[in-house]
Order: C-alpha cells, then sequence, then structure tokens
C-alpha cells in the first residue's frame, strides 16, 4: 500500500530522485534560498532586454536597406533561438536536480497561471526571466506582491498589448486619437484574479482598463508610468473609486491589485486552481473551501496556502486522479534514470530537442507555447489521448537506452522510480519482461508513472 510519504513526492513534486525520497515536509524550504536558482543561473531581465535594445537598432539599419544590419539580424535571429534553448535545458537541469521539487513545481504552476507567449523569435529568451521573477522570486510572499510583478512585468505588458492602451481623454489620446485595450484588465479579473464566475461585469472590465491606462513598457526602460497616457478622473471598480482628481499615479493601480489580491472570488478561485492542478480534476469541496479560508485568513499569504495544500487530508489520498503533464513526465524519468542538471546542461541542440522538445509537442505542450493566456489545460483527458499515450510508450521504451550506457535492473528500477507506489500487477509484469530495456520501458510507461 503506499504510504503518504510517496503520494506526497509525486503529487508535489517530481517524484523520487535516485531512489531517495525528500527527507523533509515538501513546503518547509519555499522560506529558504533557492539553490537552482543560483546552480542553474539564467539571464535576468534586465540584460535580456539591454540585448534586445540593441537588436531593434540593427532591425532599423536592415529595413532601411542596409545590407550589413540584414546579416547582422538574421544572426541576431539564431542567437535568440541559442538563448531559448539555453533556458530550456536550466529549466529542465533545475527540474531534474532539485531536492525541493515542490518548488519547482509551483514556479511551473504560477508561471502558467500567469501566462506570457512569445509571439516572435526575438522574444522567446524573455520567457524563463519572466517565470524567474514572478513566480520563482514569490513563492514564500503575498500573492499581492506576485501580482504587482506579474501585472506590471514589461513581457506580461507586452504580451497583452498594453502598451498600445491609452486613456481616450488623456492628453496623449486626444492628441493623438488613440484607443483604449481591454486585454489585460479582462485576463487580470477573469483569469489571474476573480476567475468568471467572480461577479465583476464588463463594466468593471472597462474602468478597470480606464484605471490601467498610463501603465506602459519599452525595451529601454523596462516598465514605465505615463500620466500622459492615463484617463484622467476616478475609476469605479467592483464599487470602489480609484483615482480622483488628482494626476493619475501608479499607486492607484497597486491599490487596486491589492484589493484584487484578497478579495473574496481570488481567495476562492486560486483554491480551487490549485486543488485542481495538484490533486484532483474534481477536487474535494472541504479541501477548496480550507484553502480559501486560509487565504482570506492570511491575506493571500502563497506560504501559509502551499503549506497547507500539501497537509490537507484530501491531499493524502492514495488515488492518483491527474495526469502528469508531459514537462513533468519527462522530467520524473529523467530524475528515475539518475540523470543529472550537469548533464542536461551538456547536451548539444539535437540531444535536447530529441530527449525533450520534440517528445514534448508530441505528446500536447509545446515548450512554452500554450495556446492562449488561459494557460496549459488541466483535464486528464487532455493529456492522456491515444496519439499521446502512444507518443509516451515509445519514449519510455526507447530513451532511457540512450541516455544510460547501462540501465538499471529493471526489477530493482521499479522500486526505484515509484516505491511502494508500484502494484503486484506492475511488479510482475517487470518481471517477466523479455529484455531489461522492455523492463524500465514498462515501468515509465505504467499508469502509475505517468498520473500522481
Amino acid at each position: 500500500m503506499a504510504t503518504p510519504k510517496a503520494i506526497i513526492a509525486h503529487r508535489f513534486g517530481f517524484g523520487p530522485r535516485d531512489g531517495k525520497l525528500p527527507l523533509y515536509p515538501p513546503a518547509s524550504r519555499l522560506d529558504k534560498p533557492d539553490r537552482m536558482l543560483k546552480t542553474f543561473a539564467a539571464q535576468g531581465s534586465a540584460d535580456a532586454f539591454a540585448w534586445l535594445v540593441e537588436i531593434r537598432k540593427i532591425s532599423d539599419a536592415a529595413a532601411g536597406g542596409d545590407n550589413a544590419a540584414r546579416k547582422q539580424r538574421q544572426a541576431a535571429l539564431a542567437e535568440a533561438s541559442r538563448r531559448a534553448l539555453v533556458n530550456a535545458r536550466l529549466e529542465l537541469a533545475r527540474a531534474v536536480q532539485s531536492d525541493d521539487s515542490y518548488r519547482e513545481r509551483l514556479v511551473r504552476f504560477w508561471a502558467d497561471h500567469f501566462t506570457v507567449v512569445a509571439r516572435r523569435t526575438l522574444q522567446r529568451p524573455l520567457m524563463t526571466p519572466f517565470a524567474d521573477d514572478v513566480a520563482r522570486g514569490h513563492l514564500a510572499g503575498s500573492f499581492a506582491g506576485m501580482l504587482r510583478a506579474a501585472t506590471t512585468h514589461p513581457v506580461m505588458l507586452g504580451y497583452l498589448d498594453q502598451t498600445g492602451s491609452v486613456g481616450p481623454q488623456s492628453q496623449f489620446g486626444q492628441r493623438r486619437k488613440r484607443g483604449l485595450n481591454e486585454n489585460l484588465a479582462r485576463e487580470l479579473l477573469e483569469l489571474h484574479t476573480l476567475g468568471i464566475e467572480g461577479g465583476y461585469t464588463q463594466t468593471d472590465v472597462r474602468q478597470a482598463a480606464l484605471l490601467l491606462t498610463g501603465l506602459s513598457a519599452n525595451d529601454t526602460d523596462g516598465t514605465v508610468y505615463l500620466p500622459n497616457r492615463a484617463e484622467p478622473g476616478a475609476e469605479t471598480i467592483l464599487g470602489k473609486s480609484y483615482g480622483g482628481n488628482r494626476k493619475a499615479r501608479i499607486d492607484d493601480i497597486y491599490q487596486f491589485l491589492d484589493d484584487l489580491a484578497v478579495h473574496p472570488a481570488t481567495a476562492r478561485h486560486m483554491a480551487w486552481k490549485l486543488a485542481v492542478h495538484f490533486v484532483s480534476d474534481t477536487p474535494d469541496p472541504a479541501l477548496v473551501a480550507d484553502l480559501a479560508a486560509i487565504w482570506r485568513r492570511t491575506d493571500g499569504n502563497l506560504l501559509a496556502v502551499s503549506t497547507a495544500l500539501t497537509e490537507h487530508p484530501a491531499a493524502q489520498k492514495p488515488d492518483q486522479e491527474k495526469a502528469r503533464q508531459p514537462f513533468d513526465y519527462i522530467v520524473a524519468a529523467l530524475r528515475a534514470l539518475g540523470t543529472s542538471g550537469a548533464q542536461i546542461m551538456d547536451w548539444k541542440d539535437p540531444v535536447l530537442r530529441r530527449t525533450a522538445l520534440r517528445p514534448m509537442t508530441a505528446m500536447g505542450q509545446t515548450w512554452q507555447q500554450p495556446n492562449g493566456p488561459d494557460g496549459w489545460e488541466e483535464a486528464f483527458d487532455r493529456w492522456i489521448t491515444p496519439q499521446a499515450l502512444a507518443t509516451r510508450i515509445d519514449w519510455a521504451m526507447q530513451m532511457p537506452r540512450r541516455l544510460r550506457d547501462k540501465l538499471p535492473d529493471a526489477r530493482k528500477f521499479v522500486d526505484l522510480a515509484l516505491g511502494d507506489l508500484a502494484d503486484d500487477q506492475l511488479i510482475r509484469l517487470v518481471g517477466r519482461a523479455e529484455t531489461n530495456v522492455e523492463g524500465v520501458g514498462l515501468v515509465l510507461a505504467s499508469p502509475q508513472f505517468n498520473r500522481r
């Protein structure tokens, strides 16, 4: 029978590494230094944007007919792709090497919650710095802090077209006849905080969009606030007034975000999302209610909520109701096979593509390319389809022998990878495998390994 320790390691982490389960509760180190961030350090947002500024200059010259600049721009596109692949290695290495894998799971959850997508090749190197800034840097803090970081991040402002949103009655709007864009306001209310059933109206969306005018970004300065683009006067959102007769200021936006972060509808929505992501597509109502209560009581303290999630009785049940998403599946398999983060960083581009990126796409999860701002779907049936399952089985049967010269004994590997989550039927099946390669593949292709 599966022990709670094994259940927790798979449900909230990536399973054991080299057969070893974590020695401490999953949330106990969230407020400690992030070792993987230092061990596998990514380029920061400031450096990434500084590089983009230089590329913009080259692009402008190329548009003007400068042949040398055109060649430089092609080289820049290749460099952007290279940097994006480095970031993919980094994120894989962090997840595979970490002995604090609940942290890594939470980073991925929150980065997906605040989804951004690169629309152009040159933007691809910005995705990992965004996740580091927004998700990784706020796991033990308040949701209000994370919400501020996400909403005002230049990558988010560009992705949701906030950089082109202008107050119709602002000085700039009157002069240039530029208009309002509601994308950020809508996703802020519908996806990032209150939820689609959060009780807001289209009027609230428009008022929020008006309040957010003035908030913008550019490659040189990052996030900026431009009062001459801000709609004058006060906005009323969810019954509360923001701004007024004084000069428009970013502090009014911050107050609005702080209010959204602790709104009861946000507490319910986020409690439900966390429960669905980590425990079940149809979570126990008591789990959702208890998490929402802790959210309200602590004003959205993420450490308190994340800890309560792992300790709740509904999270201890042995039922494996969730499917491992493709990234999580490959990470869990690499950990079970003993692959190290350093080895991943040494992979050449073809190895990275063959081992992780192409299989992820075939399994339905193209790296950093969800279909829209609502991120990746959660439903079990979305990930375990006939085609995706066939890809997982093929990966399980073919990839281990490419990764290791000598595979572990399959009869021991079933325990290394699954521990007491493996049932008697799987153990017998692995023991009867015709070859050791087949036995290892059966473990990685098993329902127990593909679920959590």
